[in-house]
């Protein structure tokens, strides 16, 4: 991840003109670090099956986290979920003003495709890459699932309901990383498996934010916490003891899956994902 890390602050947005604190707002939240869990993804796929496409590829996951980011900053406006802190840092709502904390997080969402698009690969694999992080980020994907979230506050959902909320919100964009992965090395047999895959990761990465949120604090978790009462979480459904067996069966089912893939793919994504297959339990 160094060279993704040194990628990411090459590539900064850097956009200087008189306004006093725009370019810092666009690039102060990428370089607050995170855990680029998504580009951590999609380079492991890459790295397992044609390392010489890595630094080509960084393009592909420096988009991943440049919408991942614009996400968050949204996300937590007033508006939203009026959270204070992200990444250990002050929201940039809180730091600057909310006129900017929305217009950073436009313009990385823009950004996103601007660098995608320039990416050193074939014209035919650079429209689908861009197509996969439109699709499963945008109107049918993530935003629906931040729509539903807003949309259905202190009006209770069922499991189903709550499953597809998150489907949407969280687990796409970590479907669409590995996928990405596959599309890059041309492995069109691994795409779907290792999609489908990533919905169920996604999934249980919800539910560990969701036992996170009540039993980390702010400087633990180094986001706002204990702010999601109204909201439909599994654990506001299943309560703690719920919400745990849940992600209990969740992490058993996807070692059993991960024990299934290739054994290129079991040797790069294991050291990385069974650091948060069982992080609910930490």
């Amino acid at each position: 991840m160094q060279q993704f890390e040194a990628f990411l602050t090459t590539n900064i947005p850097s956009v200087p003109s008189f306004h006093p604190h725009y370019e810092q707002a666009l690039q102060s939240m990428l370089l607050a670090g995170g855990k680029r869990f998504r580009p951590i993804l999609l380079l492991g796929v890459v790295r397992a099956y044609d390392s010489l496409l890595l630094d080509a590829a960084n393009h592909a996951a420096y988009a991943m986290e440049l919408l991942h980011t614009y996400s968050l900053i949204h996300d937590d406006l007033p508006v939203m979920d009026d959270a204070d802190l992200r990444r250990t840092q002050p929201t940039l709502h809180k730091r600057y003003d909310e006129v900017t904390a929305v217009l950073a997080g436009d313009a990385l969402n823009t950004y996103a495709f601007e660098v995608l698009s320039k990416a050193p690969f074939s014209d035919r694999v650079r429209v689908r890459l861009i197509r996969e992080l439109a699709e499963n980020g945008g109107a049918g994907g993530m935003v629906l699932g931040q729509a539903i979230d807003c949309h259905f506050e202190n009006q209770p959902l069922t499991l189903e309901q709550i499953r597809l909320l998150h489907t949407n919100k969280t687990a796409k964009l970590i479907a669409a990383s590995l996928k990405m992965g596959a599309i890059i090395v041309g492995e069109q047999s691994l795409e779907e498996p290792i999609y489908d895959f990533g919905i169920k990761l996604g999934l249980l990465f919800q539910i560990q934010d969701d036992i996170l949120d009540i039993t980390k604090s702010e400087e633990e978790a180094g986001k706002t916490t204990n702010n999601d009462e109204e909201k439909n979480s599994f654990v506001t459904l299943l309560g703690l003891d719920g919400a745990m067996k849940e992600a209990d069966e969740l992490a058993m089912e996807l070692t059993g899956t991960i024990e299934s893939f290739d054994e290129r793919l079991q040797v790069v994504l294991w050291p990385e994902l069974k650091k948060y297959i069982n992080r609910h339990k930490d």
